[in-house]
């Protein structure tokens, strides 16, 4: 990626009283046309706050002052949690102090916020239509919702009893409940999982009705039973414009993954992925980044299990993958400043495999960065 502005980070203390500041010695140069990026919920994603921020002024949302991304930004912001009334206009604010051009979040937990805000014109966020985050945010009306647009899914049921999000009750015997008998007419194994969740939280495999009916039971939020599927496990990693055009469709193997979170793969030019992603992104308008996570089962071929419209667990591809130029957040910096991006599904370097590690950062009694490292100079440089 080729930074537009150095990164820096700013020792910045942070409290929720805190009014967010800049140090103007490190911020871009006041003649600089690029609008800034505001990212929210920043958590543990120093590498996509970290690659922003070489680009244009960058500032993390987050109501944890530990959060570690926040301090690879220019600017750190304590705000409300995302259910609070104030939230929304903490960061209406931000966006009128720092000239912000547009607005990702990196967790699930507030895209639909994001949504209702953009569609009513308060926020400039890289999200899609209010009704496509609540849809998928919940993996039962996800696949609903792919199901009506002609989407391989996997075949996937409500427990007896339970209600979509409409509130229609799916009862034995009807379209979308398992076979009419309890759960003894699905094709074992299956998958229990929580309708709402991310990280592999509270997934369990069931080989028979009775395995099934305890998951059902132990899982403390309401869940949704799908066909477990076989085969590999593939991730495509991609980007629409703010009309929802898939700008490009990047697909990568699972190759280990912990907690839910791909922390080893390859990038791989796959014809069939490709076309899948960009069908996806195009058929949903997702404006901004999305990953889409797929199955290749060799009886029903490829199904998908999830639309994440964020950032994935692994941002390699989208950096290392990407010809020069056209990284992901090089990409959103420009549609930002009103740039035109040609779509350019299926162009990125295939063959790269990447694998993850941990690094630490030490604050001080203000929770400021200290600057020292546990070895001196920071991490080593691989050998």
């Amino acid at each position: 990626m080729t930074p537009r502005d150095p990164a820096h980070t700013v020792d910045l203390t942070t409290a929720a009283e805190d009014v967010p500041r800049v140090d103007p010695s490190l911020a871009p140069p006041p003649d600089s046309t690029l609008p800034a990026i505001l990212l929210t919920g920043g958590g543990k994603r120093y590498d996509i706050v970290s690659c922003f921020a070489q680009l244009t002024t960058t500032i993390v949302a987050d109501p944890s002052p530990l959060a570690p991304a926040q301090y690879a930004a220019q600017v750190r912001a304590a705000v409300p949690l995302i259910e609070d009334p104030g939230y929304v206009p903490a960061l209406e604010a931000l966006c009128r102090e720092h000239g912000v051009g547009a607005v990702l979040p990196l967790t699930d937990l507030d895209i639909e916020v994001l949504a209702r805000a953009r569609a009513e014109g308060r926020l400039p966020a890289l999200v899609p239509a209010p009704e496509i985050a609540r849809a998928t945010y919940d993996k039962y009306e996800t696949h609903l919702l792919l199901e009506r647009l002609g989407l391989p899914s996997p075949p996937t049921v409500l427990p007896p009893g339970t209600a979509n999000a409409s509130g229609e009750v799916r009862e034995p015997g009807d379209a979308h409940a398992p076979g009419g008998t309890d759960l003894d007419g699905l094709h074992y194994p299956v998958m229990v999982k929580p309708r709402r969740g991310s990280g592999a939280r509270s997934i369990h495999l069931a080989h028979d009705a009775a395995q099934a009916r305890f998951f059902v039971d132990y899982v403390a939020e309401p869940t949704m039973i799908q066909r477990a599927m076989n085969g590999p496990e593939l991730s495509i990693d991609c980007l629409g414009d703010l009309d929802g055009r898939c700008l490009n469709a990047i697909p990568r193997t699972m190759l280990e993954s912990r907690g839910g979170e791909s922390i080893k793969g390859e990038v791989v030019h796959d014809t069939e992925l490709i076309e899948l992603g960009r069908r996806v992104m195009e058929a949903l308008r997702v404006r901004g980044p999305a990953t889409i996570q797929v199955f290749r089962d060799p009886e029903l071929g490829l199904r998908i299990t999830d639309v994440n419209t964020r950032f994935g667990g692994a941002f390699p591809a989208p950096t290392y993958a990407a010809l020069p130029g056209r990284t992901y957040p090089e990409l959103i910096v420009a549609l930002a400043a009103g740039e035109q991006v040609a779509p350019h599904v299926g162009e990125f370097r295939a063959g790269i495999t990447f694998t993850r590690y941990y690094w630490q950062l030490e604050l001080d009694e203000q929770l400021a960065p200290t600057g020292r490292e546990i070895l001196p100079g920071g991490p080593p440089a691989p050998r």
